[in-house]
């Protein structure tokens, strides 16, 4: 199935029905009371998470949808039936914006979380509302109250605890597939991810976290080149963001390759350089420069480690660390 994690429709509740204006007419009773009953309520429109979707491409391929009108009211005081509501489902983790002024209505994280984006309109009163003491044959009915309509734009952040960010072919989708049971796409060319793909990291004991393995950063990736920093907005909720970076690339210097990440990242939201973040020096099974790593430490602030994610080495040290951050313990608790 296709990702789409961007969506623009507009949503539209239904109307109130409008009142009755009704006299009863029985035998012997050729001028009765006025019986006019009420309009029913319009339908919501209503977003509903589920864990069954993944993606906003349902909302590309149909981008208005509008509840069903209330019913009018009709004589002997029958209220109109209510309109049916339009309760759209949406993937865990959508954000839901006006799309004229760009005010956030909704962040829904959670599953089973409820918004109505749009309220259908009240009924209408009919006639026999308006009978009082001095008018006892009011022809006064309301009509319903109109729709509430919206062009809403639909953002789908993914949930995740850790973050894999790097250049293309750093490395990413092989280490997050020693990590977890997600099997993305692996080979040797650039952008081989074009999707964000998560992975369940079982600790045992029934714990685990999410990580997330978006497409590959380039520079110059907030104006627009290569994918972009589009995909920057999966990792923004992440606890956690690890840093990787090839030293087996001898088109780049990994201290060059550290700072088109930390440039691009800032550049998309200063909040996400502020992030607890890893430092990984992947694919050091044909590092040769033993220095290498040790001039990079001292130019970074973050913990770094080196790791091969094809042969494993390393990687438990740098579980316990990711453990430990996430969990705010000392490794001596691990």
């Amino acid at each position: 199935m296709k990702f789409v994690d961007q969506a623009v429709i507009r949503v539209k509740s239904g109307k109130g029905g409008s009142g009755c204006c009704s006299f009863r007419r029985e035998k012997y009773e050729a001028k009765g009371g006025p019986n006019g009953g009420d309009g029913g309520r319009g339908g919501d429109v209503i977003f509903e998470t589920s864990t069954h979707m993944s993606t906003l491409l349902d909302f590309q391929m149909k981008r208005e949808h509008f509840a069903k009108s209330g019913y009018p009211g009709e004589g002997s005081l029958r209220k109109g039936k209510r309109g049916a509501d339009i309760v759209l489902k949406v993937p865990v983790g959508t954000m839901i914006y006006d799309n004229q002024t760009g005010l956030l209505m909704a962040d829904m994280v959670n599953v089973g979380d409820v918004f109505c984006a749009a309220k259908g309109g009240r009924g209408g009163w009919g006639n026999a509302r308006f009978k009082t003491s001095v008018t006892r044959s009011p022809r006064h009915f309301d009509k319903g109250l109109p729709a509430q309509e919206h062009e809403l734009r639909l953002e789908l952040k993914v949930l995740a605890d850790v973050g894999l960010v790097g250049l293309p072919n750093a490395g990413k989708s092989t280490l997050i597939s020693r990590f977890s049971a997600a099997r993305p796409k692996v080979a040797n060319y650039p952008f081989t991810t074009l999707q964000p793909v998560l992975g369940v990291v079982d600790l045992g004991y029934g714990d685990s976290y999410v990580m997330a393995d978006i497409p590959g950063l380039i520079e110059g990736a907030h104006t627009g080149a290569g994918y972009g920093d589009d995909f920057l907005r999966h990792v923004e909720r992440c606890r956690l963001l690890i840093l990787i970076i090839d030293v087996a690339d001898m088109s780049a210097v990994p201290l060059d390759s550290y700072r088109i990440l930390k440039k691009e990242m800032k550049a998309y939201s200063p909040d996400l350089v502020n992030k607890k973040t890893i430092c990984v020096l992947n694919k050091v099974e044909v590092l040769t420069d033993d220095n290498l790593s040790k001039l990079f430490r001292e130019e970074v602030e973050e913990d770094v480690f080196e790791i091969s994610a094809v042969t494993g080495q390393g990687l438990d040290a740098l579980k316990k660390n990711i453990i430990y951050h996430l969990r705010g313990s000392s490794n001596d608790d691990l």
